[in-house]
């Protein structure tokens, strides 16, 4: 048992005649990094909290091992008319740090959490993003043994969401464990491991992260094909740090259908520019005429390095040898992130008709022999 972390058995939750969560059993092992998805009103944040201890369970148990570390909803712990720094004090004392060890600990929160002068204000004044800061920077001093969020490296600016990806990555490389809620299914693959997939309350999935977001993102694709098609028909364009500057499918720069034949090969040159001078993160998705995801893979997932053109500049090449897409119409959809693989800032998508004659059904054509037993 010691190496468990999380241990929930029969774990039910009502809010008045309404059922949050049915039955759940689950067994979460330590310096493991474990996401929990579904969609809105399944039951996630209401996990966390009773893992937490802030919600009482209406039946079942739940037991954690070594100290918690939790970020649920912002403000939450803080007295609004203390000050930051003696809400620190507070925090600090309700983790069981003494006096000494907050002494110590004291010029590592103030430079992470970088509020100023407003450490010394009652947090009433704060914002949504002051708070997050405050709260992050005590839990990344303490460092638990297990950190429980929720969304939480949403809110913030952009270089404060860096800070705290750099530092899960370091947490994560040292032995930490995670549960974390998020509807960024590719932060779910960058950042976890396992998956817990919740549906209506009741745990659908458990298990290997890619084999449940998988499926999960394909139940979301199925249920709402015809919404996602018409959503992502529109480039997504957030000015900021990163931009698309041209993307060259077998060579042609154009906007206009690309045509292939069925297993032909096709080569991606993607150029981005980067403000800050940073390799930025390129990503390639593809999807079905109906918006159906394919397949989706990024630069940083792969530890691929573009060629730097000068002038904050990046060539990034990619190479599908032999597509195994089946004759239909799809879309390739280029995506530029900053260094991080955290905020999405430029979309571009072009057309792709593969032509061909197969009697096979689906997208893709999976090899296989058929054999006289």
């Amino acid at each position: 048992m010691n190496a468990i972390a999380i241990e929930a058995r029969g774990l039910s939750a009502r809010l008045g005649d309404a059922h949050i969560l049915h039955n759940i059993t689950l067994a979460l092992p330590r310096a493991r990094w474990t996401c929990i998805v579904g969609p809105n009103g399944a039951g996630k944040s209401t996990l966390l909290k009773l893992v937490t201890g802030v919600l009482t369970p209406s039946a079942g148990s739940v037991q954690t091992r070594g100290r918690i570390g939790a970020l649920l909803e912002l403000g939450a712990g803080f007295h609004p008319e203390l000050s930051g720094r003696d809400n620190v004090r507070l925090s600090a004392a309700l983790h069981g740090l003494d006096a000494k060890a907050l002494a110590e600990k004291l010029p590592e929160i103030e430079a992470f959490a970088d509020i100023g002068s407003y450490l010394d204000e009652p947090v009433k004044h704060y914002s949504s993003g002051m708070v997050v800061r405050l709260g992050f920077a005590i839990i990344a001093a303490v460092r638990p043994a297990l950190l429980v969020t929720d969304e939480v490296l949403a809110v913030g600016d952009e270089a404060f969401q860096r800070k705290c990806i750099r530092w899960l990555d370091d947490y994560l490389a040292g032995g930490g464990t995670l549960l974390l809620v998020s509807h960024s299914l590719y932060h779910v693959r960058k950042l976890c491991r396992r998956a817990l997939w919740l549906q209506h309350g009741r745990v659908r999935a458990l298990g290997d992260v890619f084999e449940v977001s998988q499926a999960y993102e394909a139940a979301q694709a199925e249920k709402s094909a015809g919404e996602a098609a018409s959503e992502a028909a529109a480039a997504v364009r957030v000015p900021g740090e990163v931009s698309i500057a041209a993307v060259r499918v077998n060579g042609d720069a154009g906007d206009g259908p690309v045509a292939l034949g069925q297993g032909g090969a096709l080569r991606c040159e993607i150029e981005l520019g980067s403000r800050d001078g940073r390799p930025p993160v390129a990503m390639l998705g593809w999807l079905h005429a109906d918006g159906t995801p394919v397949y989706g893979v990024s630069s940083e997932m792969d530890g691929a390095v573009p060629e730097a053109l000068g002038d904050g500049r990046f060539h990034f090449v990619v190479d599908f040898p032999a597509l195994p897409l089946l004759p239909g119409r799809y879309r390739l959809r280029t995506i530029a992130l900053d260094a991080e693989g955290l905020r999405l800032f430029d979309q571009r998508e072009r057309e792709l008709v593969v032509s061909g004659e197969s009697r096979e059904f689906g997208l893709v054509r999976l090899p296989h022999a058929w054999r006289a037993p």
